[in-house]
């Protein structure tokens, strides 16, 4: 096998290619989110159709099976998100709600020079990442495990499992340098787009006590429809 090093940076930029190639303009799907403290012993279910904008992630969201409608960022995470680019994140969780707010920005390439018949030996290294191959990776199944170095403050990818048959990321668990947070994301290639189909979001919340909150979250029904779902999406932003 090729180096780790390599090897990881050839995968984001595929990944970077195939989510910025011919992204959906509009998504349809149903989430099921269980949210658990499993240290206080309490549960709650929070269930919703979202139809999405992609390019602005502007979403009308239905609570099921016949509750309120409301507006804003698509619930909990847009399907369409690729962690490996660069992001902006923050997030509220309790029992009764879990907030998450992703700005997405533009994905990352890394420059791999061309074959150069007077180089003899390339060496590549990623200066924030510090990848090695999983005891079980293959040439044909790839699974990386991810340390970061000092260079790195926020999140960074602890865990990429590849999908031999797309040889994009099936799975992804980024992990936060400065508290326990961790998001774990399975993603799959429905017509032609890479998107998250399950993802578990993880942290301790300090509210007079601490408690971890885990957001179980799996999404069905995806679907691209080429117009706009819902009228609210057609226009420049949804009506609150």
């Amino acid at each position: 096998m090729i180096g780790p090093d390599l090897a990881l940076a050839l995968l984001v930029n595929a990944t970077s290619n195939a989510y910025s190639t011919n992204p959906p303009v509009y998504m349809t799907y149903t989430e099921r989110t269980h949210i658990s403290a499993p240290s206080l012993g309490r549960t709650q279910e929070v269930d919703r159709s979202v139809a999405v904008r992609v390019a602005d992630n502007v979403a009308v969201m239905h609570d099921l099976p016949a509750g309120a409608t409301r507006t804003g960022q698509a619930f909990p995470i847009i399907p369409y998100f690729d962690p490996l680019s660069e992001f902006d994140f923050s997030y509220f969780a309790n029992l009764k709600r879990i907030d998450i707010t992703v700005v997405r920005k533009s994905p990352i390439i890394f420059p791999i020079p061309a074959p150069d018949p007077n180089v003899s030996v390339m060496i590549p290294y990623a200066s924030f990442w510090n990848p090695t191959y999983a005891p079980d990776s293959t040439d044909a199944l790839q699974h990386f495990l991810i340390g970061p170095t000092s260079r790195v403050t926020g999140f960074y990818p602890e865990e990429i499992v590849v999908d031999p048959q797309t040889h994009l990321p099936s799975r992804i668990v980024m992990r936060d340098v400065s508290s326990d947070m961790e998001i774990a994301l399975d993603y799959k290639v429905i017509q032609g787009h890479w998107v998250i189909v399950h993802g578990v979001f993880s942290a301790t919340e300090h509210v007079f006590v601490s408690f971890k909150v885990i957001a179980d979250i799996t999404y069905s029904d995806i679907a691209f429809p080429t117009s706009a779902p819902d009228p609210q999406l057609a226009s420049p932003s949804p009506t609150p």
